[in-house]
């Protein structure tokens, strides 16, 4: 196991949670997580703002707001 602080975990915590990490790399930060209350903290906000941002972008906007979008791209497009 490398040293792995609370700088490293952070820095990398982006990739480490979306599983973009090397397998090393990642179980340095999944122990540090297991030991570190504020990483782990943080983690654990990171997971649950994806999972809204995600949830948040399935739903449909509403019929009067995309025709109102898509008229001012049509706008902004006409005039270019």
């Amino acid at each position: 196991m490398t040293d792995c602080g609370c700088d490293k975990a952070k820095q990398d915590l982006e990739e480490y949670l979306r599983n973009e990490l090397r397998s090393e790399d990642a179980a340095d930060i999944r122990e540090h997580l297991a030991h570190c209350d504020g990483c782990s903290d943080e983690a654990h906000l990171n997971v649950v703002l994806t999972e809204v941002v995600q949830r948040a972008c399935r739903e449909t906007a509403p019929e009067t707001l995309r025709a109102e979008v898509l008229l001012r791209i049509r706008s902004i497009q006409a005039t270019h």
